[in-house]
């Protein structure tokens, strides 16, 4: 395998996985470990961070667990730190931290509400804040945040606070692009479609109980290639977007959803 992130150093947050299986998050730090990075594997659960790296280093690559909550400010700092302290340098920020809360205008508490600004969106702010005045030092770097097609398209579900953090997160990247573009520094976006993860099984748990297959099937049917992505198509455009192919690439969306808003409806 190439080593297009050799001599690399990737912080990626929600390195864990909501449950069994490939989360978009445990993804990117397998992949971007087995493209040559030294990872910092963050999530809220200890022993998913530790999970993640077990399998990196089983497959003789280079990882270190960090348990960190990344809405909160002073975790976020010791979360770069920690990076510093281990590997020296922060060249690539991979923000990937999301829940979705249901719920439209009338039915989402402002509880719920804060609580899903305070974790998809204001974590994304606090991670770049602390890993930017690192990354302009070393002279450059690049940060991939993860949004979702529900920042851009109404996707017949009504979660307003997630789909409203995700559109969000698209502004927070560009502005930081612009602002950093001199510094080579560059910032983009994914914009996952409707993907088959674990996060996904669990939202389908929720809404249809044990009929889980019937959500799954309807979202497969949903996009245009008839089949839901999966985290490797997440991780494979973030690797990109990481890397130095993508070196005059900044402020861009990159959908990666089968077409799906390519659709009327």
């Amino acid at each position: 395998m190439s080593e297009r992130l050799k001599d690399k150093v990737a912080i990626v947050t929600g390195a864990g996985a909501a449950g069994p299986g490939w989360g978009n998050g445990k993804a990117v730090a397998a992949l971007f470990a087995r493209q040559g990075a030294k990872v910092l594997a963050v999530d809220l659960r200890a022993e998913a961070a530790a999970q993640t790296c077990r399998i990196i280093e089983e497959e003789g690559h280079t990882a270190a667990p960090c348990q960190a909550d990344v809405s909160q400010a002073d975790q976020v700092e010791r979360m770069v730190q920690r990076c510093l302290d281990l590997y020296g340098r922060v060249d690539i920020l991979h923000n990937n931290v999301g829940i979705i809360e249901l719920g439209g205008t009338a039915e989402t508490s402002e509880e719920s509400w804060d609580r899903v600004m305070d974790v998809n969106l204001k974590s994304m702010f606090l991670t770049c804040r602390a890993a930017l005045p690192h990354m302009e030092r070393q002279g450059g770097g690049a940060i991939v945040n993860i949004s979702s097609v529900a920042g851009i398209r109404h996707l017949g579900i009504p979660y307003l606070s997630y789909s409203t953090t995700k559109a969000a997160i698209l502004q927070l990247t560009q502005s930081i692009a612009v602002e950093y573009a001199a510094k080579n520094i560059r910032a983009n976006a994914i914009l996952p479609g409707l993907m088959h993860t674990p996060l996904i099984e669990g939202l389908a748990r929720q809404v249809y109980g044990t009929d889980t297959e019937m959500m799954l099937e309807i979202r497969s049917q949903q996009a245009p290639m008839k089949r839901m992505g999966d985290a490797w198509d997440v991780a494979y455009a973030a690797l990109f977007l990481a890397s130095d192919e993508a070196k005059y690439i900044t402020g861009i969306q990159l959908v990666v959803d089968g077409g799906l808003t390519c659709k009327v409806n």
